[in-house]
């Protein structure tokens, strides 16, 4: 009885947030090595274990490591709902418009940069966890600025998104001189970076960035009302009593937190942004961003926690890159969204 009270759109949130608990499950329990899920079980709630080894794997590596995906899934996935509503462009993502590299820049000048002045980011401490995220968001939010200023000028969103795309091709050929000039240690540590890797990410990192995720996504929600006003129009919305500008300010600035703080420590990982608000509307069959905010979250985090489990290669001792997983997911996606949409610039 309880199952016919439920609407579409309840019943698809509690089968993904029962799904995102299994993957959840699952990413801690595959793995190099072997551990007994009852195991994993005891250690979570604090009970010792036969291997104490088995606990520093659980607690220091495949926990955050599951935590970084939920957040990284659930983060980029209302950023690139954000960017397709405030630019009306059903291609906008932190990716494609350029504001990942941003955020990337940022990074590359944190971690190459202060080698030149003679520090070195491990000896930072906590100051370094900091400082990358700061970098990271300016990075990131510099981008968005630039495009934004833009749209203001322009009628051609598409133009916009090109714009995007040649800005994020830039900022890659300025971090491209930054490594040329950079020393062998903080090159490497900045092109494992750009591969996206989620099983880096520490429990320190994990204190910091969970709080500035959720705060983020919270101050999505909130904005809910003016992002389904900007779906009808900018004159609509104006009329509704919502202030343009500040609405966007608030937007960029949620988008560039989210993006910079998530970049900062994941890495570069594309097209989730785009994809996960696609397949929201879809399922949802709604436009309405108080339930498409809560969906591309559940969704975000179910994909995410897939991908996490597909690059490790259950079995294998190796691993691949996170960003190449959600790619091969992304493309064809891309692909049916270019050839459904004859006009890409009318958002449904």
């Amino acid at each position: 009885m309880f199952l016919i009270k439920l609407n579409k759109t309840t019943y698809l949130i509690l089968c993904l947030v029962v799904s995102a608990f299994l993957f959840f499950g699952l990413d801690l329990f595959l793995g190099s090595v072997q551990i007994p899920f009852k195991n994993i079980i005891s250690i979570l709630i604090g009970e010792t274990t036969e291997k104490e080894s088995w606990q520093i794997i659980i607690l220091q590596s495949r926990l955050p490591k599951a935590i970084a995906a939920v957040l990284c899934g659930g983060a980029l996935s209302v950023c690139g709902l954000q960017m397709q509503t405030l630019f009306r462009n059903p291609l906008a993502g932190p990716y494609i418009l350029g504001i990942s590299s941003g955020a990337g820049l940022g990074v590359a000048i944190f971690i190459m940069g202060l080698s030149f002045l003679g520090f070195s980011t491990s000896n930072l401490g906590l100051s370094a966890n900091s400082g990358i995220i700061i970098a990271s968001i300016l990075g990131s939010f510099g981008v968005l600025a630039i495009l934004l200023s833009i749209i203001s000028k322009l009628k051609d969103i598409m133009t916009v998104l090109i714009l995007g795309i040649m800005i994020g091709s830039v900022i890659t050929a300025i971090i491209g001189i930054i490594q040329y000039f950079s020393y062998d240690a903080q090159l490497k540590s900045f092109i494992m970076w750009t591969m996206g890797n989620l099983s880096s990410i520490t429990n320190s990192q994990i204190s910091l960035l969970a709080p500035i995720v959720i705060a983020g996504l919270l101050l999505s929600f909130a904005a809910s009302k003016n992002l389904n006003a900007y779906l009808l129009g900018e004159d609509h919305a104006k009329s509704l009593g919502v202030n343009i500008k500040k609405s966007r300010i608030i937007i960029i600035l949620i988008t560039s937190i989210l993006t910079g703080s998530i970049t900062a420590y994941c890495g570069p990982i594309g097209f989730v942004g785009i994809v996960i608000p696609h397949l929201a509307r879809m399922i949802s069959n709604s436009s309405d961003h108080r339930i498409l905010i809560p969906l591309s979250i559940l969704l975000g985090i179910n994909v995410l926690l897939i991908a996490d489990i597909i690059s490790q290669l259950p079995g294998l001792e190796q691993s691949l890159p996170i960003n190449s997983i959600t790619s091969i997911i992304g493309v064809p996606f891309i692909i049916w969204i270019i050839l459904k949409n004859k006009k890409i610039a009318n958002l449904n």
